[in-house]
């Protein structure tokens, strides 16, 4: 069994949260997949209005709608200097077969994602 790294399983992550935005018809200005570099997408959407999100994985038994509000605050703050809006997006992975498993490569994942949420 080979475990995905911290930066796969964030990448898998950031691909749950593309997808929403795609739905949405959001256009990507922005996309940073690199680890602790926030935010992780800058979009403009149908009215050209811009929005920051960032996107965390959470790995069970933590819960990925838990926000670090004072964390977002400061994020909050950067997006309003570019008239932006913040959200946050907060995806749980867990291995399918044995939650106290880690998600590994070609094994089946649970995945716990309610959406963007506005700061």
């Amino acid at each position: 069994m080979e475990v995905l790294t911290e930066q796969e399983l964030h990448n898998l992550a950031m691909n749950i949260v593309g997808k929403e935005l795609e739905a949405r018809k959001w256009e990507f200005l922005a996309v940073n997949s690199q680890l602790k570099r926030d935010p992780q997408f800058v979009c403009v959407d149908v009215n050209k209005k811009k929005h920051f999100v960032i996107v965390r994985v959470i790995l069970y038994p933590d819960n990925p709608h838990d926000i670090d509000y004072v964390f977002m605050e400061t994020i909050k703050q950067h997006a309003l200097k570019f008239n932006a809006n913040t959200y946050y997006a907060g995806v749980g992975l867990a291995n399918a077969t044995d939650y106290q498993k880690p998600v590994a490569k070609n094994d089946d994942y649970v995945v716990s994602y309610n959406g963007i949420v506005e700061i």
